[in-house]
């Protein structure tokens, strides 16, 4: 397909907005746009016509048109589903598809055609990919803002401790000169510190603390605790850490500078701060001298009509000891309970860890039974990898099905089921995408659901999915305005789950002298990079 053009027009042929993918000049394109409400057959479904030179497809956009122009030879089926995605598009950036909306947001519009069509031809992309590169957030601005509003911090401060110094100096003056009252020493006085009536009016007062000579001969006491507060540490210790160097010292006598707080008040906020990001609603596992940490992430797109587009799951084994006694001991595995992944599921142990013997019980073990595995830091021993398109590896499927009616209004049915029974899933989202302007009414469900006004979907929320009770299972039907089927994809999914997709479960942990662990922890989490059906 070659697309010349991407525009949106009115019905007399007004161009709003004009994005050209190959060499034409304003004048042509507004010829062509010009001559299109011409060609327009009446009473007729159709949304292409042709020309003798190009061939327009379009599609209404309520007052006006959005239509490609193509040459002649184009695919009809794949320029019909490039505009579909103009349109979601549109509908996604304008609040209303009126002539001043589209005005209004005509650089997004250009920058989305741009990310949609290159040179003439389709990219593979879909609505969430052109949303998140339209996003363009910049971790380098970020950081540039930190420092900025860490400078100005610094300013002030500096400048309230010098005048609370030299304040501390006058009122320090006027008392040795109460307490002596000898003449030479005023004027003496007088001269040394001329220019200190200046501050006896600040223009911003300054809070004044009352101390002895003892006190202000010291360096001020609240250099010494800014240290214990950590509000400003923690809220921007990823991004401090990343600059290094003079940057990260300055952010540092910023923080030291700010004024005490009473412990009292910022204890409370500092044992409230979560312990376990990312984990959700995920039970939390009490760590032993041995701990396991397993985890695995799964990006998966599976097909409306059935099947899988892509799947990739990733894996590995993290090994902590924190007692020297333990340091030499194997993991055995136990088998799985099903054949995840077949040949295609492939693993790699550590340089130092034994491979797995073929038809042979999997365990994990250093090549040299003399050496002991590290004491007090994290090892990675084992990962694993699976790629392919298998359709019984789907750990949850989903099946959504719009069925548009006559009225103008589309009655969805959508539901899951968990299909692999070594994980227990939580805190499950299940979020499909709504037609512009149309909010639904829900006539069943399962779990809970909401609507996010910012993406304009339908979040479905189920807090637990297990094989074991009536949760395996659910459904949602609810009706909304709209007959465009391909509106309520793609669909996004997100969940935090307890349990190993591959099925790599810990059976025992024993010394490499055959005596077993008394205690050890395993902690198993799968959690999802991306959950699309599209």
């Amino acid at each position: 397909m070659v697309v010349l053009a991407a525009s949106i027009c009115t019905k007399g042929g007004k161009a709003v907005i004009s994005r050209q993918f190959r060499d034409m000049t304003r004048a042509r394109i507004e010829s062509l746009l010009a001559s299109f409400p011409k060609v327009i057959p009446a009473n007729t479904q159709h949304t292409s016509v042709e020309t003798s030179d190009v061939r327009y497809v379009y599609q209404p956009l309520e007052d006006l048109y959005i239509l490609l122009i193509t040459n002649k030879a184009s695919n009809i089926l794949q320029d019909i589903d490039t505009l579909h995605l103009f349109a979601r598009v549109v509908s996604d950036l304008c609040r209303s598809a009126d002539e001043r909306e589209i005005l209004k947001n005509s650089f997004e519009l250009l920058g989305a055609f741009d990310e949609i069509v290159s040179m003439g031809y389709r990219e593979n992309v879909n609505l969430l990919q052109v949303r998140n590169v339209l996003e363009m957030e910049s971790h380098e601005e970020k950081i540039q803002e930190i420092i900025a509003r860490n400078k100005e911090a610094e300013a002030k401060e500096e400048l309230k401790r010098r005048a609370k110094q030299l304040e501390m100096q006058r009122r320090e003056q006027q008392r040795r000169a109460a307490g002596t009252g000898g003449s030479s020493y005023l004027s003496s006085g007088n001269s040394m510190y001329s220019p200190v009536p200046r501050f006896e009016a600040p223009e911003t007062p300054v809070p004044i603390t009352r101390t002895t000579s003892t006190a202000a001969a010291r360096p001020p006491a609240f250099k010494g605790t800014g240290m214990k507060l950590g509000g400003k540490k923690t809220k921007q210790a990823e991004l401090i850490d990343a600059l290094g160097g003079d940057v990260a010292a300055r952010v540092a006598t910023s923080d030291i500078s700010v004024p005490p707080t009473p412990s009292a008040s910022s204890q409370p906020q500092s044992s409230a701060a979560p312990k376990h990001d990312g984990r959700g609603s995920l039970p939390e596992v009490q760590t032993e001298s041995v701990h396991i940490a397993i985890k695995e992430s799964i990006s998966l797109s599976l097909l409306r009509d059935g099947g899988v587009e892509s799947m990739e799951l990733k894996g590995d084994m993290n090994l902590q000891i924190s007692d020297a006694a333990l340091a030499h001991l194997r993991i055995a595995l136990s088998s799985p309970p099903t054949d995840f992944g077949g040949n295609a599921l492939q693993f790699k142990q550590h340089p130092n860890v034994a491979k797995f013997a073929p038809g042979q019980e999997r365990v994990v073990a250093l090549k040299d039974p003399a050496r002991a595995f590290p004491v007090g830091q994290t090892l990675t021993v084992l990962k694993w990898r699976y790629a392919g398109t298998d359709e019984s590896n789907v750990p949850l499927s989903i099946n959504c099905w719009p069925s548009p009616s006559n009225d103008g209004t589309c009655e969805v049915s959508i539901e899951y089921e968990l299909e692999n029974e070594n994980v227990t899933l939580y805190d499950v989202i299940i979020s499909i995408p709504l037609p512009t302007g149309s909010y639904p009414t829900v006539s069943s469900h399962t779990g809970e659901w909401s609507l996010d006004p910012g993406l304009h979907s339908l979040a479905w929320s189920i807090p637990r999915i297990s094989a074991t009770d009536e949760t395996r299972s659910g459904s949602m039907i609810f009706t909304v305005g709209g007959d465009d089927a391909s509106a309520f994809f793609p669909v996004q999914v997100t969940f935090v789950g307890q349990g190993s997709l591959a099925g790599v479960v810990v059976a025992s942990v024993s010394k490499v002298e055959g005596e077993d662990v008394p205690a050890f922890s395993v902690d198993a989490v799968v959690s999802t990079e991306e959950y699309l059906v599209v």
